[in-house]
């Protein structure tokens, strides 16, 4: 059997399942998602053997400290990621949700109800944790999974998805509900891409070379979960002290994630000020600036930043910082350089804040708070599919009802159109 009718058999067994999944009790799934979080936990020295595998090999590349830890499994993390799987056990069941009923003059009763989306196929990169991640929320929700990771983590997908697979078939799971293709080759995309008789969505995480191959090949709709370049704009009337601790957390908890910030906008007049408090703290936790010649006048140790930067997804523990004229020039700037994920201003002046919330057009726009908290278990969403860029037909993080669609139950006595 070639990879491609391999991958086209996937995709039939999982449209099978998909059909038992859209009507399997919420109690049903919730048990079988809890067995799932238990064996995670149960397997754990399994799972940390497996990512061994993928860590030398990652260091054989030399790839970096960034994309190592994103890599990484360790005891804490798996214990976080059954975690997150047990979170989602307890959420609200979305689908069969009504979301509108009315009744025509006619009689006919219309109901506006959710339903699964049905096959979703998720593509990724790097992190292992999205296996399980992707798996679980779109079985709760009704929708059977067609996973494809990355190169990197593929011995800890493989040790996860078997983990969930068995698991959740002691729980009565419908087979080929959660399946993960078995090779690293590039032209398992493509046939993925293609299949759009059997995949109703696509969902593409990673880098931009991703992302781009999988929106020129698609033949069905896909979901983007794009660069992340976020800004905090400290404001004139900021709480310098406030505004220190929430860039160096929005830059330095967790540089190699999308909601980290990656631009720093200062207003003109109080920029000597708070430089003079954030860049010692920035400095301590190792990021390199690369400033404006403004900043660098006051720092000439500074790198100076070049039309790159401004436009640039770091990953690592590197910020751009500019001096602006007022919140005007940074909403400019987020529109221009900006990629509409998360944005924050830090300002005690509730009216400003309410125009920089109201204008800036991004996913997820902050007052007072770190752009990290831009993430599906920080809005209570257990864990997330991602956090997409788009508009249509989810933005932000993608929790449950993202994974859903919804149909017209249309019900009547005996009706008929003249």
């Amino acid at each position: 059997m070639t990879l491609r009718d391999h991958i086209y058999d996937m995709g039939r067994r999982g449209r099978e399942a998909a059909r038992q999944l859209g009507i399997l009790p919420p109690e049903k799934k919730t048990a079988i998602l809890r067995a799932m979080a238990e064996g995670l936990r149960a397997e754990t020295p399994a799972l940390i053997e497996a990512n061994a595998k993928d860590l030398e090999a990652a260091l054989a590349k030399g790839l970096s400290s960034a994309m190592i830890d994103r890599l990484t499994l360790n005891e804490k993390r798996i214990s976080a990621m059954a975690q997150g799987v047990a979170e989602v056990a307890d959420l609200p069941d979305p689908v069969g949700k009504v979301l509108a009923e009315w009744t025509r003059p006619n009689g006919i009763t219309i109901t506006k109800v959710r339903v699964p989306i049905g096959v979703i196929g998720i593509i990724y990169e790097s992190r292992p944790n999205v296996t399980a991640d992707a798996a679980v929320l779109c079985l709760m929700s009704g929708n059977a999974t067609l996973l494809r990771g990355g190169s990197e983590a593929f011995h800890s997908n493989m040790a996860i998805a078997a983990v969930l697979q068995k698991a959740g078939q002691s729980a009565e799971l419908p087979d080929d509900s959660i399946q993960l293709i078995p090779s690293i080759d590039r032209e398992s995309v493509r046939h993925m891409a293609e299949m759009n008789q059997y995949l109703d969505l696509i969902i593409p995480r990673g880098g931009k070379g991703l992302i781009e191959t999988v929106i020129s090949l698609a033949r069905m709709p896909v979901i983007k979960h794009n660069d992340g370049i976020c800004h905090v704009y400290v404001d004139e009337a900021a709480d310098l002290d406030m505004a220190v601790r929430i860039i160096l957390n929005s830059k330095t908890q967790k540089p190699g994630v999308c909601n980290a910030a990656e631009t720093l906008l200062v207003h003109e007049d109080i920029a000597p000020a708070f430089y003079a408090k954030a860049i010692p703290g920035l400095r301590a936790a190792g990021v390199e600036l690369r400033g404006d010649p403004a900043l660098c006048a006051l720092f000439p140790d500074v790198t100076p930043a070049t039309a790159e930067d401004w436009s640039t997804e770091y990953l690592d523990l590197i910020l751009s910082a500019r001096s602006v004229r007022g919140m005007d020039e940074a909403m400019n700037h987020i529109a221009r350089y900006g990629s509409r994920h998360s944005d924050c201003i830090v300002t005690e002046d509730a009216q400003a804040a309410g125009r920089f919330l109201s204008e800036v057009d991004s996913a997820a726009v902050f007052w007072n708070a770190s752009t990290r908290f831009n993430d599906g278990g920080e809005f209570g969403f257990g864990c997330e599919i991602g956090i997409s860029t788009d508009k249509l037909h989810a933005r932000g993080p993608m929790g449950l009802p993202e994974l859903t669609t919804y149909k017209y139950l249309v019900r009547g006595t005996g009706q008929i159109r003249v």
